[in-house]
C-alpha cells in the first residue's frame, strides 16, 4: 500500500504553537511516529506539510494513479477550503481526515469541516494516535479490495 500524509498550515509549528492544545511533541516527532507505524504495518509513506493551500491541492492532485490512500490533516483549511475537498473529491482516493483537538469543542468556526464531506472518516481529539487510527482503517479498507 501507499499511503500519503497531508498536514496543513502551522502543523510544522507543533511543539512551540498552543502546547496546551496540540501538546509538546514537535513536527519531527510526528513524522517519526508515522513512518513507524508505516514500517511496522509494511506500508510505504510519504509526508508532506505545507502552509500553503494550493501546494496542498497540487500534492492531492499528484497522487492520482501514485498512491493508494490518503491521510489528510488540513488544519484551519478544513473549515475554509471547498478546493482542498474537490481536489480530494478529483482524485477518487479514499481519506480520512485527522485533527490532533477535538474541533467540535472548539471554536464555533471549527466545528464544520468541508474535508470531513469527501472522507471516509474524520479523526479527532486524539493527538498522534489519530494518524495511527486511520492508516489502520485505510489499510484496512484497501487490504480488503
Amino acid at each position: 500500500m501507499k499511503l500519503l500524509v497531508i498536514n496543513g498550515p502551522n502543523m510544522n509549528m507543533l511543539g512551540i504553537r498552543e502546547p496546551e492544545i496540540y501538546g509538546h511533541a514537535t513536527y519531527a516527532d510526528l513524522v517519526r511516529y508515522i513512518k513507524d507505524i508505516c514500517t511496522q504495518k509494511n506500508i510505504q509513506c510519504e509526508i508532506f506539510q505545507s502552509n500553503h493551500e494550493g501546494d496542498i491541492i497540487d500534492k492531492i492532485q499528484d497522487a492520482y494513479m501514485i498512491s493508494d490512500a490518503i491521510v489528510i490533516n488540513p488544519a484551519a483549511y478544513s473549515h475554509t477550503s471547498i478546493a482542498i475537498a474537490d481536489a480530494i473529491k478529483s482524485v477518487g482516493l479514499p481519506a480520512v481526515e485527522v485533527h490532533l483537538s477535538d474541533i467540535t469543542k472548539r471554536e464555533d468556526f471549527r466545528k464544520h469541516s468541508y474535508t470531513a464531506n469527501v472522507c471516509i472518516k474524520t479523526v479527532t481529539g486524539k493527538g498522534f494516535d489519530g494518524y495511527k487510527e486511520a492508516i489502520l482503517l485505510l489499510k484496512d479498507a484497501i487490504d480488503r479490495c
